[in-house]
């Protein structure tokens, strides 16, 4: 029956090929990739986040009421029901009654009361917020709309994926008789968990001048169909596509061979440039290695994105990891070159600052030479130095680690200037880098040896600091990926760790640091500094590997 299909929130940002699996009655036994243990961790740290600010609202808000977790979905759904009947003001950890008809089932951290019915409340463990203005909140110890008003300080974050759960729970409270009169709101908590900002589901923000719920309703309502038609067994209405989701979903051992037996066009140009593709009739990986872009009177991608598809797709079927966009690759170098990488934790601040110091025109073959030991003269030797602090994110102690890292590196590119040396400072991605310097400086203004955002600004936006993944971007053609990890071995670098990876640091950190009041692990500490050793020397590798002839072994555009 159509009408035991529901679905909760989460489908309306999930691959549609996932939501036929997922309710597929012949896939009930097949085998899926285990799941990731970084992201279970996150899961894992989200529960206890939620859990933490549920007994904090819980002590100082009237009218609260627990909704237990250890009950069965039934019970905790007619526990939820009764809350609402009965009128109580905050129902924390809530089920909403399952709504057959519509095909929807789903939970919400928190219900308000508002008027004679009840918005939806998220509490999440990221970011809901951004400095600036404009945003409407209210204290997190008045978690109610009637209570919010313009905030000047916060700006809201339109985190696509909250604002679809809360569309989802205002359908849900809709069809149970239990939604406010009047305009429809939703609320979010965030990692600061000082306000709730409340988004306006009705009003039209989102691209193509729909409002959330709008553009809820058109996502929840393709994803039901794709669902019911694999619960009846009819035809699929999703097929397999490689999408960014691809990387951790259970579901990629099924797709994968699926894909490169039909050496699918996804396996080369991802989301809507494959769409567009398919709809002009290339399928295959082979199909778009043929097209002769100048000789299509419609392409299906702008002409610079669909000779950059069809290059990318000569070198997938030749098995190339790197093609020359230009005839000689370069990257901007200097005599006195520092490589950076931060490790953060998830939202809670950034732990270690990583540095290698290098003088290329002392030791790699081919660089200017300086006269005398420029080690000597600014008194820092080559080699690793991490500035960072083991206790527990979020801590002041940050403060402390990023203005020794700050002092130390201003000091060292100060001196070089001070002795005509050029100076040059690089990192893999800035995006990170230059978020968590800038947010540093931010969050700990006034703190001893703390540097203003604008000193900071100046200098990230200084021909001084090389981001070496744009300068692979804009001169490698990459059909595996830009990672660090993919492009590294390509310069002969392998790290010493087999595990090392962005998520399993996350679960090294915990342990390294005692995480929840565990016994900290030195050897994992030890880890951790390894690890982002090897980061900062990939890096080295790489720009040594690019200023080098041997670069040149790398097939150009023109030969493929």
């Amino acid at each position: 029956m159509a009408s035991e299909v529901l679905l909760d929130g989460s489908v309306v940002t999930r691959c549609r090929r996932r939501v036929h699996l997922d309710n597929d009655p012949e896939m009930v036994d097949v085998p899926r990739a285990p799941a990731d243990p970084g992201s279970e961790q996150r899961i894992a740290d989200a529960a206890e986040y939620r859990r933490e600010v549920a007994r904090r609202l819980g002590r100082s808000l009237d009218g609260w009421t627990e909704i237990s977790r250890e009950d069965s979905a039934e019970e905790r759904e007619a526990a939820t029901l009764a809350a609402m009947r009965d009128g109580l003001d905050y129902i924390s950890g809530a089920r909403l009654p399952r709504d057959v008809h519509g095909g929807r089932e789903g939970e919400v951290e928190l219900l308000v009361r508002s008027g004679t019915g009840y918005v939806p409340v998220l509490v999440v463990r990221h970011k809901v917020a951004d400095p600036g203005k404009g945003a409407r909140t209210s204290p997190i110890t008045e978690p109610t709309p009637e209570a919010a008003g313009y905030d000047p300080r916060r700006k809201a974050r339109s985190q696509a994926r909250d604002l679809l759960r809360l569309a989802h729970a205002v359908r849900l409270l809709q069809a149970c008789g239990m939604r406010p009169a009047g305009r429809l709101w939703g609320g979010s908590i965030g990692s600061d968990a000082e306000v709730v900002v409340w988004h306006d589901l009705e009003k039209p923000t989102w691209s193509g001048g729909r409002s959330v719920l709008g553009e809820y309703d058109e996502r929840f309502s393709d994803r039901l169909a794709v669902a019911r038609a694999a619960a009846e067994g009819r035809e699929a209405l999703a097929q397999p596509s490689r999408v960014l989701e691809c990387k951790g979903c259970p579901w990629w051992p099924v797709c994968e061979p699926q894909l490169r037996s039909s050496r699918d066009v996804s396996l080369v140009v991802r989301g809507e440039d494959a769409v567009r593709l398919r709809r002009h009739g290339v399928h295959r990986v082979d199909e778009l290695a043929a097209l002769t872009v100048a000789d299509l009177r419609t392409p299906p991608l702008s002409p610079k994105r669909l000779t950059e598809a069809v290059l990318l797709a000569r070198a997938w079927l030749r098995g190339l990891s790197l093609v020359r966009r230009v005839p000689e690759v370069g990257i901007p170098r200097g005599d006195v070159e520092v490589d950076v990488d931060m490790e953060s934790y998830a939202d809670s601040g950034a732990y270690l600052w990583g540095t290698l110091v290098s003088y290329p025109g002392r030791d790699e073959p081919g660089m200017r030479r300086q006269d005398g030991d420029p080690a000597a003269l600014l008194g820092t030797e080559p080699g690793y130095r991490g500035f960072v602090t083991w206790d527990p994110l979020p801590s002041d102690d940050e403060a402390r680690s990023f203005a020794e890292f700050w002092g130390w590196f201003t000091s060292l590119r100060r001196a070089a200037h001070e002795h005509g040396l050029t100076f040059r400072a690089y990192c893999y991605n800035e995006l990170a880098e230059n978020r968590w310097m800038l947010s540093s400086a931010e969050r700990f203004a006034g703190k001893p040896g703390i540097p203003s955002v604008e000193e900071v600004r100046r200098f990230v936006e200084s021909r001084e600091w090389v981001d070496v993944f744009a300068v692979v971007r804009d001169q490698f053609l990459c059909p595996h990926g830009k990672g660090l990890k993919v492009i590294a071995p390509n310069a002969g670098f392998t790290w010493r760790d087999a595990e090392a990876g962005g998520e399993n640091s996350m679960r090294w950190y915990r342990d390294a640091v005692g995480f929840r009041g565990g016994r900290p692990d030195p050897a994992q500490r030890d880890r951790l500094l390894e690890y982002n050793e090897d980061d900062v020397r990939a890096t080295l590798a790489i720009r040594r590997w690019m200023s080098s002839e041997a670069v040149l072994e790398i097939p150009h555009t023109g030969d493929i």
